[in-house]
């Protein structure tokens, strides 16, 4: 018998999570089986208290969090808040899953509650959030980079970062230093070319 056997229901655990949330659930949707919840920012920390500590959800697992930038969404027809933050939550009790996503409220901030205080788990994934997107997460004790460097500026995973960056850096053996420049790559665009030889495959 599959691991899956006695999963609940997609459509179950999306009724249940809108009736345990009531109005703070602004969507809830079901996809290829998974579960998608939609909260405001504003009720974001209780919501996931909530998943976390009632009966009927006990998502005692934080899996995943990341950053979403959708300013290109769609051919650039996204007409909703650039940032989200976007969580995978596991109930091993129930065996449950579901996503939830909270956009920020403004696009020249980002900011969102921290979870890490609900799930230590989220600790490290906030702060690649915050590195590459620059998304803030209030009240996490440690909000600094993860990937990049500390002298790094921007976030390279914004969709308007430019591909080449924004600085270079190099070893000054004068200074006895590492030195950040300019970028003095000049942009450009590869356009690949098919080149075959005479009877390419077999063909005459």
């Amino acid at each position: 018998m599959s691991d899956t056997a006695f999963s609940i229901p997609a459509e179950t655990i999306a009724a249940q999570v809108a009736q345990l949330l009531g109005e703070r659930a602004r969507s809830v949707t079901t996809d290829r089986g998974e579960v998608t919840l939609v909260v405001a920012a504003s009720d974001y920390l209780e919501v996931m208290q909530t998943l976390r500590d009632a009966s009927q959800a006990r998502f005692e697992q934080l899996i995943d969090l990341c950053g979403i930038d959708y300013s290109t969404y769609g051919d650039g027809r996204w007409e909703g808040p650039r940032f989200a933050v976007v969580v995978h939550l596991l109930s091993v009790s129930l065996n449950q899953r579901l996503r939830v996503r909270v956009f920020c409220s403004e696009d020249d901030f980002p900011v969102v509650a921290s979870v890490s205080g609900l799930w230590s788990a989220a600790n490290w994934y906030e702060r690649e959030a915050f590195d590459l997107y620059g998304i803030v997460f209030e009240g996490h004790n440690d909000l600094r980079r993860i990937l990049t460097d500390y002298g790094f500026i921007g976030h390279p995973f914004r969709k308007d970062f430019p591909l080449s960056g924004h600085v270079e850096m190099r070893y000054d053996a004068e200074r006895q230093r590492v030195v950040y420049e300019p970028v003095t790559i000049e942009p450009r665009e590869i356009t690949p070319r098919v080149i075959r030889e005479d009877n390419y495959g077999g063909l005459h």
